[in-house]
């Protein structure tokens, strides 16, 4: 089952009607290769002519979170948010100084080695986030910072 017919199964347990904002932020959230602020999902979704409002592109993020169907990641006190798969896959971030671009990336020893600071410090780990500062590569051959 892909995230979005997860997504759509659990807001319906939970009393959500299907369709309008909250689908239009489902399927653009889809879609994403990294995390979205409200303000951005909203800039997209008006982009693709979709009559939806900031307001309700809000409501539709706090449904997503309350269910625990998106994971909010802070950016530069920006919050932005991505699908959290039911697998519990996800992956972090590398934000650039310079251009501020941001770039998704896996790892599986930085997992690994997550856990075992969780275990050394006797946590159970329901969550963590990880966000690289420094600058991309692009910004480092034109000679930035």
């Amino acid at each position: 089952m892909d995230w979005v017919d997860h997504a759509r199964r659990d807001l319906a347990a939970a009393g959500f009607r299907s369709g309008g904002a909250r689908e239009a932020v489902l399927r653009l959230l889809a879609e994403q290769p990294c995390c979205l602020s409200a303000q951005q999902i909203f800039d997209a979704l008006r982009a693709r002519s979709e009559s939806v409002g900031l307001a309700s592109v809000y409501r539709a993020l706090d449904a997503l979170a309350t269910l625990q169907l998106v994971r909010r990641v802070d950016v530069d006190g920006t919050a932005c948010y991505e699908p959290a798969h039911p697998s519990g896959h996800h992956h972090h971030h590398a934000r650039c100084d310079a251009c501020g671009t941001l770039a998704a990336f896996e790892d599986d020893a930085l997992e690994d080695a997550i856990e075992a600071i969780g275990a050394r410090l006797g946590y159970r780990l329901d969550a963590h986030e990880v966000v690289l500062r420094g600058v991309c590569p692009g910004c480092t051959t034109r000679g930035s910072r």
